[in-house]
């Protein structure tokens, strides 16, 4: 099975190109096209080659997520049945098949909306450091992986493509967003971790931390006000950093069912900043992973969505 790194829909017009979906405009002025590719990005860069089927995991475990999840708080998805959709984007079935949603368009904040609930990452990194997460004062004496005493709403900016998100303190966030909107969004994306932390424990599986994305549309009650609801993937390896509770240990770094093992074998390649383009004498090349990791990638992927969805 090849992987699908761009999606071909030239009747259609694209909006954007984010690091894994294509954003298309529709004829309904309401809706969007979300076509999830088999790219996959680390350390903000898009590699050359993709994991076959990845798209469609993505597409199936955020379904999975936001069916389970919307008694929380509403979100943009319509539906993933192409034959449901507008008319030009019909012809595209057998490309699209399995990785697209249509979606309610809405003003996307501008915050990135992460969840810790586990002392992990950039958090350990500045943990050790200076005792804080996100400037957000912790315990002394946690170690690398350990459950934190409760989960942590860690915000970051929102960067552009090919810049990187930077980590921001709860305080700068509300300054940025405004502190009701930064209330809203941190008060359910909390509930959203704490009710997903708790399923994913029941199936074997650790939800360490997440990322959620937020967006305003208009109010179906109000005509001067928006109602928040949740936009972009939801919970998949993409965005969520998933362990095997089997085997969990604190004190070190755990296996992982997400991305971690690619940004693993790109450091060992050589990758660190100011290298994203590609190797010394290879500018521009990019990064291409090898065989072996493409197929140990879309295992994990695959485990991480059978465990999650049986």
């Amino acid at each position: 099975m090849a992987a699908l790194t761009d999606s071909n829909l030239p009747d259609l017009t694209l909006l954007s190109k984010g690091k894994v979906r294509d954003v298309y405009s529709t004829s309904s002025p309401e809706h969007l096209l979300f076509v999830a590719t088999d790219r996959i990005s680390a350390y903000d860069v898009i590699l050359k080659n993709g994991i076959p089927g990845k798209g469609k995991l993505l597409t199936q475990i955020s379904l999975f997520w936001f069916s389970k999840l919307g008694h929380i708080i509403p979100n943009h998805f319509v539906t993933a049945n192409v034959d449901e959709m507008p008319t030009e984007v019909k012809q595209y079935k057998e490309q699209l098949d399995g990785r697209a949603m249509l979606v309610k368009k809405a003003k996307v904040v501008q915050l990135e909306a992460i969840v810790r609930g586990y002392l992990t990452g950039s958090a350990w990194s500045e943990y050790k450091k200076s005792g804080t997460v996100h400037g957000i004062p912790l315990p002394i004496g946690l170690v690398e992986s350990q459950k934190l005493p409760e989960p942590l709403f860690t915000p970051s900016t929102k960067a552009e493509q090919g810049a990187h998100d930077e980590n921001i303190s709860p305080d700068q966030a509300a300054n940025l967003i405004g502190e009701a909107l930064y209330a809203q969004i941190s008060q359910a994306a909390l509930q959203l971790y704490s009710e997903a932390a708790a399923y994913a424990h029941s199936k074997g599986v650790i939800l360490a931390d997440t990322k959620f994305e937020f967006g305003l549309v208009p109010s179906s009650t109000s005509t001067n006000e928006e109602t928040l609801i949740l936009v972009d993937e939801l919970l998949t390896p993409d965005s969520s950093r998933y362990w095997p509770l089997e085997g969990y240990e604190t004190g070190k770094s755990q296996p992982s069912f997400d991305k971690q093992y690619l940004r693993d074998w790109l450091v060992s390649s050589g990758f660190r900043k100011g290298l994203e383009s590609g190797k010394e004498g290879e500018e521009g090349q990019g990064w291409t992973i090898d065989d072996s990791v493409v197929e140990g990638t879309r295992q994990r992927y695959e485990e991480a969505v059978k465990l999650l969805m049986s």
